[in-house]
């Protein structure tokens, strides 16, 4: 896979500029984290090289002095909000952020950190307004010991400074008790009420005498590159269900005379924090909504071309993700449109991911539901559905067969041992579709390389789909998109239901 990133160059800089903006406050620096701690896979996705736990790596110095605010929108709760990329709905995602901030095992650091990992302090639940099931959440979290806090809806939020900065504002939010110097408020995704989380506790800690400063370290977008940057119009697709638009951060334009991107709720609510600055300080430390930022990552591009490609495909996937969902209810025509448009901002169509026209192609001249994937120098391998085998374990076969030098009239796993995992599936499961899904070949694959040396010269090919882009026919079930997102795979799909 080419990278066009500079992950250890992002690590130095950006860890040095955060400790630069940490020093310029005093007591306390609440510091919102825009996007993922780790498992950042749009990141990941849209900087090939960019590694889905590299803030993590780099805050880590400083988890001494740093507790963590996790914040969900009862809002999100109460619509059972899912992680797209993880297939994990928010509220469960609470939950796996505070073991995972805890123990840091996921990550398999011990050794590094030396077992330490973050004080999770408590979780907030913003948008309050007596939802059930909130209510429900925050008695779970409590009964799991997790202080737990609400802030609630404000009329005319952002823009009734007056109301919102009183306390019948931000006064009426649970005051949120903090007891280090670095407070990261994150979580589990965008539209969860960060900011506001920050606002609100720079309000009452100046009720109680207390000096603090705020920072936002947001990757997305990237301050640094043009307004329809590939990397900026894919932060645009990923946030289309919550109608963010990037633009030109006009006070920033206004202050230093230089072009830098924002985004719209980040500009709409820089009057606020304007407000709240100048009651607590008599003068707002930041000029525009990008000085309030500490990001680095445009400068650590080293391969413009490489990011763009990517950011391009992401685009792409990002809208077959919207018209999926649109089949099954689960967004609306609004979002896909605007990710349609955005596509021809980037002047791109679907056609322009190669797996796309390759599996549409094969799918025409064999009638049957039909998967591709480009490889990472470029070769496009396909497979289609048959009596045996799906078209995404019949592709993964295909292509690690290829990766491995195997002739691809080698059959890895014998008709005969595929069989009874059929008759299985129908007669002892009550199963309706006797064709292998990926894990059950993947299984298959792992019990015949004790003795097959093709077998086991296939399965250690799997690392190098890893960053390689797939496209299906059909729609996939659960099993085999996990499969994918396991093995590192940018996965789409037309919205056609199988047959």
């Amino acid at each position: 896979m080419e990278y066009g990133f500079d992950n250890e160059k992002y690590l130095k800089i950006q860890s040095e500029h955060i400790k630069e903006r940490i020093s310029k406050f005093g007591n306390k620096l609440y510091l919102e984290l825009g996007g993922k701690l780790f498992d950042d896979h749009h990141a990941s996705r849209v900087l090939p090289g960019f590694q889905p736990d590299s803030k993590l790596r780099m805050l880590h110095q400083l988890s001494d002095q740093a507790e963590i605010v996790i914040v969900i929108s009862a809002l999100d709760i109460e619509k059972s909000k899912v992680r797209q990329d993880l297939g994990i709905t928010y509220d469960m995602d609470v939950l796996r952020l505070i073991q995972e901030y805890r123990d840091m095992d996921v990550l398999r650091l011990r050794t590094e950190f030396q077992n330490r990992g973050f004080m999770v302090g408590s979780v907030v639940i913003t948008h309050y307004n007596g939802q059930s099931s909130a209510d429900a959440f925050r008695k779970r979290l409590e009964r799991m010991g997790i202080v737990t806090y609400v802030h609630y809806l404000i009329d005319g939020y952002p823009t009734n400074v007056d109301l919102i900065a009183s306390d019948e504002g931000f006064g009426k939010n649970d005051y949120v008790k903090t007891s280090r110097p670095l407070v990261i408020v994150t979580a589990p995704g965008p539209g969860s009420g960060k900011m506001a989380v920050c606002l609100s506790q720079l309000y009452n800690e100046n009720k109680r005498g207390i000096e603090a400063g705020y920072a936002k370290f947001e990757t997305f977008p990237v301050w640094s590159l043009p307004l329809k940057h590939p990397v900026n119009i894919a932060y645009e697709a990923a946030t289309a269900d919550l109608n963010d638009v990037n633009m030109i951060d006009p006070f920033h334009l206004e202050a230093y005379g230089k072009t830098a991107i924002n985004y719209n709720r980040d500009i709409e609510i820089f009057p606020v924090l304007n407000a709240l600055f100048e009651g607590i300080y008599g003068e707002n430390p930041y000029k525009s909504p990008t000085d309030m930022g500490v990001n680095m990552v445009g400068f650590c591009i080293n391969n413009d071309e490489v990011c763009c490609e990517a950011s391009k495909n992401e685009i792409i996937r990002r809208y077959y993700t919207a018209l999926n969902q649109l089949a099954q209810g689960a967004c609306n025509d609004a979002e896909v449109n605007k990710i349609a448009l955005l596509m021809k901002q980037a002047k791109i169509t679907p056609s322009y991911r190669k797996p796309v026209t390759a599996a549409k192609e094969r799918a025409e001249r064999s009638g049957v539901p039909c998967s591709a994937i480009e490889l990472s120098d470029g070769t496009i391998i396909t497979a289609e559905t048959s009596e045996l085998l799906g078209p995404s374990a019949a592709l993964i076969l295909n292509a690690i067969k290829h990766l491995a030098g195997i002739d691809h009239a080698e059959k890895l796993i014998p008709q005969h041992m595929i069989e009874p995992i059929q008759y299985t599936k129908i007669n002892y499961l009550r199963g309706h579709n006797p064709r292998l899904h990926t894990d059950e070949v993947l299984v298959a694959l792992s019990v015949l390389s004790t003795h097959d040396d093709n077998c086991r010269k296939a399965l250690e090919k799997l690392p190098e789909l890893s960053g390689c882009q797939v496209h299906s026919t059909v729609m996939l079930g659960e099993v085999d998109r996990k499969i994918f997102n396991k093995l590192g795979v940018g996965l789409t799909c037309d919205p056609n239901k199988k047959p």
